[in-house]
């Protein structure tokens, strides 16, 4: 499947090469052509053939300074922290005074953690913010060896031991599941860096709770046909040749079929704001899309065991989660203050199964829990857009402030 893909993609790249091309001399005034409708729609044309483009290389992060106390500070990347599977990545500050360190732990589902650009963009002038940048499984060798959900989880306790007591950790989607189990595991061992706070956003924390299609497709099948139809092997003119993945082009098919409607017609919008000369909707169009198109491969064991683990058998609602042979018992977080937060709208985590966090810290008292449920966004308006940077950070950033 995976060669199959890639020959199709090579097959492609004169074609995808020449639309590239095409455009800027197409829409070149000086050349005679830009001024005229039929050049227009067919460097429109041309420009969204481009934007179909799956790629496979992250994007830039793009943020280049930050607004603080009313003035523009430089961020510079430091790179904090270094595996073969992910980098800890520091968005640093120079010159800004001490803030609240934050952990944020991005999900591998098929795209990178640049997904989460709004999210760090929002948190950065109040925290000192740290990202599991997550690298291409595609581009890591066989001879580093395997990656599942126990090597997630142990990854989320390492980089908060690089940030030191203090810290506090925010995860996103899919990794909420590993969220709780190391911040559990390391309040059991009475680690110093154990997180000051949780939060966890639209995870599938129990995912008995409400019915999606995600879930739905999931309970399907048996996790023996996961394995034999969606893991292939990285072909071999990569850096992983031979690792078992499952592509994120499949990922990405996965997330584009449950919405196909939608995404035709921004495409197609996305060509007529072209042709009408709409740069500002377009522009919008296009960054959205060309972060989306930018998949990035699952290691074939973490990808199976969360199916099996976290959406068939639900193991750490039911107290069954073993990772690493140390069973996750939650009860043993006793001083991690917990916010849970959904989106009203989900149609991938549904409102509930990240709420069920809640009932299984039983340990911690009343005035360290928080939930909140967002009205009127879906699964990405919990971190990312208006309502997220207006109405929700503002609630995580006082029970970050409170743990200080």
């Amino acid at each position: 499947m995976y060669h199959a893909y890639q020959a199709h993609s090579d097959w492609m790249w004169p074609v995808r090469t020449l639309a590239r091309t095409a455009v800027p001399m197409l829409l070149d005034p000086t050349l005679g052509l830009g001024g005229h409708p039929p050049q227009r729609r067919l460097a429109a044309a041309c420009e969204v053939m481009r934007l179909a483009e799956i790629t496979h290389t992250r994007p830039d992060w793009g943020i280049a300074e930050v607004t603080v106390g009313g003035a523009p500070v430089p961020v510079a990347e430091e790179v904090v922290q270094r595996t073969p599977f992910a980098t800890l990545l520091r968005f640093a500050k120079p010159g800004a005074a001490a803030q609240p360190k934050v952990l944020v732990a991005a999900p591998m589902s098929g795209h990178f953690a640049t997904l989460l650009r709004d999210t760090v963009r929002t948190l950065l002038p109040e925290h000192d913010v740290h990202v599991t940048d997550w690298h291409n499984a595609r581009d890591v060798p066989l001879a580093d060896g395997r990656f599942g959900l126990a090597e997630y989880t142990q990854h989320l306790a390492d980089f908060l031991a690089a940030l030191g007591p203090g810290a506090h950790l925010m995860a996103i989607c899919q990794p909420c599941v590993a969220a709780l189990a190391a911040t559990a595991l390391m309040a059991e061992d009475n680690h110093p860096a154990t997180p000051a706070s949780l939060t966890l956003m639209a995870g599938p924390i129990d995912c008995r709770i409400g019915s999606t299609a995600v879930n739905q497709l999931a309970t399907s099948k048996p996790i023996g046909w996961f394995e034999r139809h969606l893991i292939s092997r990285v072909p071999w003119r990569f850096r992983g040749a031979g690792r078992r993945v499952y592509p994120g082009f499949l990922q990405l098919t996965a997330f584009m079929s449950m919405n196909r409607e939608r995404h035709l017609n921004a495409f197609r919008d996305y060509y007529v704001h072209l042709v009408e000369q709409d740069d500002e909707k377009a522009r919008v169009t296009r960054d959205f899309y060309e972060e989306y198109m930018a998949v990035a491969d699952l290691p074939a064991e973490f990808y199976l065991e969360t199916v099996q683990q976290v959406f068939q058998e639900y193991r750490l609602p039911r107290g069954e989660l073993v990772l690493a042979g140390r069973r996750v018992d939650p009860a043993a977080i006793r001083r991690t203050a917990l916010v849970t937060i959904e989106g009203e709208r989900d149609d991938i985590c549904s409102t509930g199964q990240t709420l069920a966090a809640q009932d299984l810290c039983t340990s911690l008292r009343p005035y360290l829990r928080t939930h909140y449920v967002q009205p009127g966004v879906g699964h990405y308006g919990v971190f990312s857009g208006r309502r997220w940077q207006n109405q929700i950070y503002p609630l995580i950033r006082n029970v970050i402030a409170l743990c200080q």
